[in-house]
Formats: C-alpha cells, structure tokens, sequence
C-alpha cells in the first residue's frame, strides 16, 4: 500500500475494510502522512482495498499486517472494546397504494 498524503482518518477506513472490523484513531495526529506498507494477508482478510484491486499473491517473507504497522509505520493497533452506533431495522412491509 502506498499513499501520499493520507489522513488517519482515511487510513482507518482502509485498515477497518481491510481487517473486516472496526479501527479507531487515538492517536491526536493531525495533518497528512505518506505510508507506504507491505505485508502479507492473513487468511480472512478483506480482498478487496479503496481502489477495487485485489490482494497480490502472498509473499512469505513479509510480515502480517499486525506486525507491519508498528514496524514500518510506527504506530500500535490495541484490541479494545468501545460503544458503536448500530441500526436495526425490526419491521418492513411493502408499501400500500394510496
């Protein structure tokens, strides 16, 4: 993955469609990063990134994408638990004719 001047914010979108869960900025880091960061995928990971391409073939030499952030990014990805907006929709019908 390479991006130029990236936000965090945008970044955690991508790591959240990527990881299939939620991903929550804490840092307090403003502004726009270039990242560029290689891993391997880890089974179950999302295929598909925020350009449509799919995942290249595996290269066992690099490290999961868990390992590769604090790595070569320098940041830290904690699990953790926190509150999330949810919809439920617990009732449709068809629309009637007026």
């Amino acid at each position: 993955m390479i991006g130029d001047a990236v936000t965090l914010a945008l970044f955690t979108k991508f790591l959240s469609q990527r990881l299939d869960r939620l991903v929550i900025d804490e840092t307090d880091l403003a502004g726009r990063l270039d990242i560029q960061l290689q891993w391997t995928p880890d089974i179950g990971e999302n295929p598909a990134d925020l350009g449509g391409n799919t995942i290249p073939p595996a290269d066992p030499s690099r490290e999961s994408i868990f390992a590769a952030i604090p790595a070569q990014l320098g940041l830290k990805l904690k699990p953790a638990r926190s509150p999330v907006e949810v919809l439920v929709i617990d009732h449709v019908e068809q629309p009637t004719a007026n």
